[in-house]
């Protein structure tokens, strides 16, 4: 990073919630990271933040059963969303997850971007189209981060990139779609420049 490029200096688990309210929390910008439960979405919250293990990483998808606060920089909390899609859990599990992150979405006024989280290895589904059309009817800026980009060729990143610029433009109108790799931090300085305008609150 450049000496004028934004770093993430301090960063701290806060606290676990079924809907967001009454946690105590400072009233501080939130950005959202949300994402299917095997896409590798607290591998990528790691990533950003330049931590091994601050987001709890699991051999079993799912294990994000509530809403998870951190605290970055003392100025603006990363809020881990459950993942989505996981075949295992039942039926009432899933719907009870689904009320709780649009009660979050839907109550929380502080909320100034959301990152959805892909594999770029493979096509959106419809749980990934909807929650994009959902942020959009709530005003709220988005980034795409299709994550993984370590497992495919330069060939094949330039096929997927089209791809999903072909069957997004229709569904979404997120501000980037960015190829990205929890792994070896592939454009995380990109991304960071995201968070810094939406943690500044001049999204």
């Amino acid at each position: 990073m450049t000496e004028n490029s934004f770093r993430i200096i301090s960063s701290e688990f806060v606290v676990s919630s079924a809907s967001g309210k009454d946690t105590g929390l400072e009233n501080f910008p939130h950005i959202v990271f949300t994402g299917r439960s095997n896409v590798g979405k607290s591998s990528v919250i790691n990533s950003i933040l330049g931590r091994k293990n601050l987001a709890r990483i699991g051999n079993t998808p799912g294990k994000t059963r509530l809403i998870n606060f951190f605290l970055i920089n003392s100025s603006f909390y990363f809020t881990d969303l459950p993942g989505y899609g996981y075949a295992a859990v039942s039926l009432a599990e899933k719907e009870k997850w689904a009320k709780m992150i649009k009660e979050y979405l839907y109550g929380e006024k502080n909320i100034k971007m959301a990152v959805s989280i892909l594999d770029i290895r493979h096509d959106p589904g419809e749980h990934d189209l909807s929650l994009t059309e959902l942020f959009e009817s709530l005003n709220i800026p988005h980034i795409i981060l299709l994550n993984k980009k370590d497992k495919i060729s330069n060939n094949v990143l330039t096929k997927r990139m089209k791809a999903f610029n072909n069957i997004l433009q229709a569904r979404s109108s997120a501000s980037a779609v960015i190829a990205y790799s929890a792994k070896d931090h592939f454009n995380r300085e990109k991304v960071l420049e995201y968070i810094k305008t939406a943690s500044e609150g001049s999204t």
